[in-house]
Order: C-alpha cells, then structure tokens, then sequence
C-alpha cells in the first residue's frame, strides 16, 4: 500500500508513485537533457526502475508522488498519466527539515507543471492538506525546505525565486557536466517566508 496524500494545486495532481510509473519514469530516465539539467549520472536499468516505482512510496523518511495532469470531469481525473516526479525527501524530524528534487518528462517543461507541483509540496510541508472528505490534516510540519540546482539552469533558478525560495550558498564547480565544472547552488525556503508568499 502506497504512502502519502494526494495533493491538488491548479494545473496538476499529485499522487504516491505506483509500480505502474515504471515505463514513464523510464523515459524520463532516457531523455539526455533531463539527465543534464538534473545532474543526474548514474545509469539505470529498467528491472531497477520497476523495483523502485513499485516500492519508494513505501519507504519512510520520503514522499515521492507522481505529478500527473489536474484536470478534472465530475470529480475524477481526466488522465492518471505520469508527466513527472517530485520528492520531498532527507525529512529530518527534529531539525524540521527536507529537501526537494523535481524533475518533469520533456515535454511538460516550461508550461507551469513545476510550479504547481513544488506549491503543492511546499503546502503539505509546511501546513497539511485537505483529505478526501475535506478535511484539514498535517502534514510533517517542516520548517525548511532546500533543494540543490546547477548553475547553468537558470530557467529552475528563476522559477525557485519566484516561489520564495532564497539562495545560500553554492558548493563551487562540484557538478561535472559537458565537459566542464560547475557550480551547486542551495536554495530554501522557510515556513514564515512561505507563509509571508502563501498570504501575500
């Protein structure tokens, strides 16, 4: 049985990752400039990828939904397609903090999924959701949200901005990619700075 609430925010629908993500989470894991843009450098096999959608929702200390469209008819999803992932994961519970990692298939980038989806995260982290039945309920109460992005992917950074997340620090040329060095940057946001946005 999978962990975690479905989480609504305008244009998507977020729901714990399922066994039936493998073939999407696949192509995501195909797709070069989604690698690039992630850092991401490790190779996967497809047996691996069927293992881990089927079982990452299960595991404690994480959230990983599956972001897939919001639209609906009479209630329910008009598709429970995949078009990306976001996690909401390393949940410290004494120091109130977690990080974030999102990462869209190509040709949902750039149409306002990521926003959506990171504002709906960020609102189960720091305040809770509303149940099935309407009900308001917690969620880990975390007081810091960070994530980490590569210099070069200034459209991300410029997206975090916007949603309130400040930048700390960068671990210099600690990312290889192209055949170059390159920067980290950290970015969070903490619960008064997202309430301050969320209230605006």
């Amino acid at each position: 049985m999978t962990r975690g609430p479905v989480l609504r925010s305008g244009l998507v629908r977020l729901r714990p990752m399922e066994a039936r993500d493998a073939a999407r989470l696949w192509e995501s894991v195909q797709d070069p400039e989604g690698l690039r843009l992630t850092g991401t450098t490790e190779s996967f096999t497809l047996p691996q990828i069927e293992e881990w959608t089927a079982t990452i929702s299960d595991r404690e200390g994480r959230f990983d939904w599956a972001i897939t469209p919001g639209q609906e008819r009479d209630g329910q999803p008009l598709s429970d397609e995949m078009i990306g992932e976001i996690v909401l994961n390393e949940i410290d519970t004494d120091a109130r903090s977690g990080n974030l990692r999102l990462q869209l298939l190509k040709e949902y980038r750039g149409r306002g999924y990521g926003g959506e989806a990171i504002s709906a995260v960020c609102k189960f982290a720091f305040d809770g959701y509303r149940d099935p039945d309407g009900e308001w309920e917690p969620g880990p109460r975390l007081h810091r949200v960070s994530l980490d992005v590569l210099a070069f992917n200034t459209r991300a950074i410029n997206l975090y901005k916007q949603l309130g997340f400040v930048e700390e620090g960068r671990m210099r040329d600690a990312h290889y990619v192209d055949g170059a060095h390159v920067d980290v940057i950290i970015m969070s946001i903490l619960e008064d700075e997202y309430r301050d946005l969320a209230h605006a």
